[in-house]
């Protein structure tokens, strides 16, 4: 489950290789998916984080909530220290990141199909010591406060991305940024444009 086609088809090609896995459905947005998975019954779903209509956490959430017997698998662009943490909150059994995908895709299948949680030692090792040190970073404070549209303006902001660069990184319009921008302000008690900037480079120094 992916928006970009090529991404799809070369991730069902390679998997259709195996003699004991099969693809059997391909979607590109949350509504799709979720019609696919209702008319094909999987026994897993890939899914990325990042969707042109809508958030990959929040179908995570519905995937584990309608059928929580289907096991999900996140591979995507964004970075694992921060999304696999949020992802597998959210109900997902395993993360990889695209760029690893080529070579760990089938281990990552076939781990999770077993029963077990997927990451790659690096995010695991990371994941756990979030989890043993607690919360106090901006980092913790920012992932638990801000939906996944609003971190990814966050994450965005951080790196000195424009309003009109996010929105079009995003595939929405200005106003919904600035909409997201204010949120933002607004959940991390933040007095204008400036101090959300400043804690965005903050945040990303942390990571």
């Amino acid at each position: 489950m992916d928006d970009h086609p090529i991404v799809r088809e070369g991730l069902a090609e390679r998997i259709n290789r195996e003699s004991d896995l099969k693809v059997c459905a391909e979607a590109e947005d949350r509504h799709e998916a979720l019609q696919a998975i209702e008319a094909h019954k999987p026994d897993l779903v890939i899914v990325d984080i990042a969707l042109k209509t809508s958030s990959g956490i929040e179908l995570i959430k519905d995937i584990h909530s309608r059928w929580p017997r289907v096991s999900v698998l996140v591979v995507s662009m964004h970075d694992e220290a921060l999304y696999a943490e949020r992802a597998l909150r959210a109900g997902a059994k395993g993360y990889l990141t695209k760029q690893e995908a080529t070579h760990s895709i089938l281990t990552g299948i076939r781990r999770v199909l077993s029963g077990e949680i997927y990451l790659n030692p690096k995010t695991a090792s990371t994941v756990l010591e979030r989890l043993a040190a607690g919360r106090g970073k901006v980092t913790d404070s920012v992932v638990d406060l801000l939906a996944e549209r609003e971190m990814q303006v966050f994450e965005m902001t951080g790196h000195g991305l424009s309003t009109r660069q996010i929105a079009e990184r995003l595939h929405i319009d200005v106003k919904t940024v600035e909409t997201y921008r204010a949120r933002i302000k607004e959940k991390l008690v933040l007095k204008d444009s400036s101090e959300l900037l400043q804690l965005a480079i903050q945040w990303q120094k942390e990571r």
